[in-house]
């Protein structure tokens, strides 16, 4: 009997033992201690100091204004319950092939992009209603707008425009130097996140304000959108951000018209190869699946992947690919390209286009213009972690298939330096974003797309590089400005409209 006590009560201590663990693990490594399956990991025990420490800081600014929080959104609302099955039924039943998604139900369409949305090839798949806007100009970009004043179920808090974050007073207040950033999902962010980089930045610049005793406020506004592209975002700058006579636009955006196939002579034809898990150890599947559950298992799966006990192409690096020759312009310098170029790779001839209509619409308001250069967690002979970082492998093997580790490296490289080369031209500010963050997987959730503490860091980076540049507009008088005599202080609304849809199977 005494023998049996003296084994539970090993047993309990064992069990004990594991579950505080597993707490501390999943409080080290950002996770919320009671969520299963984990998740992403959030809050700022996810954020690695090492990573706070390697973005270089402007003059004056303090490093433990990283860790601190802007206030919450005031305009944060109640889901309410119908919008709630709305967004779990599209969840639970994907159609067209999973294009059309939960969130998508809660934005305003618009009815010159939508046409008659029954036969339009993705709105068609609409749960049986959707949200239409008619577009001032009539014009089909950009092709939608977020719904203003709203919650959505997918966490997306916007304003009285449809942008994400708080209200906007519009003439800006006396002694405010308005911001808005504009880009696509990478601006925008994951709509659960607490708070978008860009807000982050606004709330930074407030604290930097602040310690000077500037006795200035700065507004900086988040006017992105996923799924969009230059074209788009040139639309949005015309048709919402003019409007606001913001003083600074911030362009990011460089991974929707990303597109390799622009430097390959043929594409070959072969269909995605997934690496097989068939010769892979019963325990290393155990502890994959395992991982999704328990912090802990995840460090003991981490170890074994590293330590190269998965098999074959399933511990984390490139997939095998297939042969195909790359085809580089002929005459287009590499390191210093020509921004006149006839045949620029990943559309970047259309991309300079778009630039310069947003240079010239902000020119009209006396606007400045900065742009960022654009991440992409990938390098050639990467290897990552093959269950944190799953959806890294999958955007850059699957979604970019068959293209070669070394060839989206290259390409996002020199559309970085053609970015930096036309600001420098164009006598605009370019924010090396890339140049300033460090290169880490966990910052990211994919290849382009980053986690909560990538997010956090790369609003920190952004900040860093901004002051420079703010420092000397105040130097200078240029900022903040006076709202102009005469000029319209009516924000850029529009008035949704929810029309019910009854599309036949085509």
């Amino acid at each position: 009997m005494r023998i049996l006590k003296d084994a539970l009560l090993v047993l309990i201590s064992l069990a004990l033992s594991v579950v505080i663990a597993e707490g501390v693990v999943r409080y080290i490594d950002g996770y919320p201690i009671l969520l299963t399956p984990l998740g992403e990991p959030m809050g700022l025990a996810s954020v690695k100091q090492e990573s706070v420490d390697k973005v270089p800081r402007a003059a004056g600014v303090e490093r433990a204004w990283f860790f601190d929080d802007p206030a919450p959104l005031p305009n944060k609302r109640a889901v309410p319950e119908d919008w709630e099955r709305l967004y779990r039924f599209v969840e639970a039943n994907p159609v067209g092939g999973m294009w059309f998604r939960p969130s998508d139900a809660f934005k305003v369409w618009n009815t010159s992009f939508s046409g008659d949305p029954c036969h339009h090839w993705f709105l068609r798949h609409a749960p049986g209603q959707l949200f239409l806007y008619d577009a001032p100009d009539g014009q089909p970009r950009p092709p939608y707008r977020f719904l203003p004043d709203v919650t959505i179920p997918s966490g997306l808090t916007t304003n009285q425009i449809g942008w994400r974050g708080p209200p906007i007073e519009n003439p800006r207040p006396e002694r405010t130097v308005r911001i808005v950033f504009v880009g696509s999902s990478t601006v925008v962010e994951s709509h659960h996140l607490p708070y978008s980089w860009p807000e982050y930045v606004g709330h930074w610049m407030n604290v930097w304000s602040r310690a000077k005793g500037l006795g200035i406020r700065f507004e900086v506004l988040n006017a992105g959108r996923e799924s969009i592209k230059s074209s788009d975002i040139a639309a949005v700058v015309r048709t919402e951000v003019l409007p606001l006579r913001p003083d600074l636009v911030v362009y990011h955006e460089g991974g929707n018209q990303f597109r390799p196939a622009s430097i390959v002579d043929k594409v070959p034809d072969v269909p995605v190869t997934r690496p097989s898990n068939a010769q892979e150890p019963a325990a290393v599947k155990w502890l994959k699946e395992t991982a999704r559950y328990s912090a802990l298992i995840g460090r003991v799966q981490a170890g074994f992947a590293m330590a190269g006990a998965s098999t074959g192409n399933n511990s984390g690096a490139e997939w095998p690919k297939p042969d195909y020759k790359v085809i580089w312009p002929e005459g287009l310098d590499e390191m210093n390209p020509d921004l006149d170029f006839a045949n620029l790779p990943v559309n970047l001839n259309l991309i300079q286009k778009d630039l310069d209509q947003i240079r010239a619409d902000l020119a009209t308001v006396g606007a400045d213009m900065a742009l960022t250069s654009f991440f992409w967690m990938v390098k050639d002979g990467m290897v990552v972690d093959p269950v944190r970082h799953r959806f890294i492998i999958e955007q850059l093997n699957a979604a970019n298939w068959p293209y070669r580790y070394r060839d989206l490296e290259r390409l996002a490289n020199f559309q970085n330096r053609l970015f930096a080369k036309y600001a420098a031209v164009h006598g605009i500010a370019f924010l090396d974003l890339v140049g300033n963050t460090p290169f880490d997987p966990d910052l990211f959730v994919d290849a382009v797309h980053t986690s909560y503490a990538g997010t956090r860091i790369r609003g920190w980076a952004a900040f860093n590089l901004l002051v420079p540049l703010v420092e000397k507009k105040l130097a200078d008088k240029a900022w903040p400005r006076p709202w102009p005599a005469g000029a319209s202080t009516a924000l850029p609304t529009f008035s949704p409209r929810l029309t019910k849809l009854e599309c036949k199977a085509p």
